[in-house]
């Protein structure tokens, strides 16, 4: 069972519960995650984190003083992590009877992660509904890569982005050009989240149809894209 819990400003902590076993992914802040824990008696098992930013790790030192759970992430994050923690592109881990995929996704931090659980790909600020991450890093071509790697998952493969941006990117891509289909997503985002409601998980075959960024036609393309996006 995948659930929310909003953090922050806009941020999403992903939980993946078993069983009574729990899963958080870039704990931005603690409280949210043991209030579900404490209302609902399950047992902190990990934590992945994708990438650096605090609004990513934040909850984590409350956390693994509070329920000791092994913290899994790229090599940037290496202080919140074991040695034997540290992950990359193609590792694999075993979580209650769970396999997770690692997937490189950088361009907006230099090491970025991404995690594949059973069709459902955690990708922190890597991939937004309509939008991409912010390329911090300078390193377009990464960040293009990151989009290659992403298209070719199956189109029905779930996306479960870190934040909640979908009614700004789809407002940019709405300048680009009239296309109904994006019309249409936006109005349901904007009724959403009047409501307070979560835009989110989109999935990589809707994300074909409304994201610009992940179906750049080459490198040039997605940089011009991104460079108007930073401006809009």
């Amino acid at each position: 069972m995948i659930e929310y819990l909003k953090a922050l400003n806009d941020n999403y902590i992903w939980t993946i519960e078993r069983e009574g076993l729990l899963i958080v992914v870039d704990p931005s802040t603690p409280d949210e995650v043991i209030e579900k824990i404490d209302k609902e008696n399950l047992k902190l098992k990990a934590i992945l984190l994708t990438h650096k930013h605090a609004d990513h790790t934040g909850g984590v030192k409350t956390l693994k003083e509070k329920y000791n759970p092994v913290v899994y992430g790229p090599s940037e994050v290496k202080n919140l992590c074991t040695e034997d923690e540290v992950v990359g592109d193609g590792d694999s881990i075993e979580i209650m009877e769970m396999r997770i995929e690692v997937i490189k996704s950088n361009g907006h931090t230099e090491d970025h992660v991404s995690y594949l659980v059973d069709g459902n790909l955690f990708c922190g600020d890597s991939l937004f509904s309509a939008g991409v991450g912010r390329v911090f890093t300078g390193d377009y071509k990464s960040a293009y890569k990151t989009m290659e790697r992403f298209r070719k998952l199956p189109e029905e493969t779930k996306i479960y982005p870190a934040h909640e941006y979908t009614v700004s990117n789809l407002e940019f891509v709405q300048s680009l050009g009239e296309n109904k289909r994006v019309e249409e997503e936006l109005k349901w985002a904007r009724e959403v989240v009047a409501k307070g409601g979560c835009t989110l998980p989109t999935t990589i075959g809707k994300e074909k149809e409304i994201n610009p960024f992940l179906v750049a036609k080459d490198l040039e393309e997605f940089r011009k894209l991104r460079d108007l996006k930073d401006r809009f």
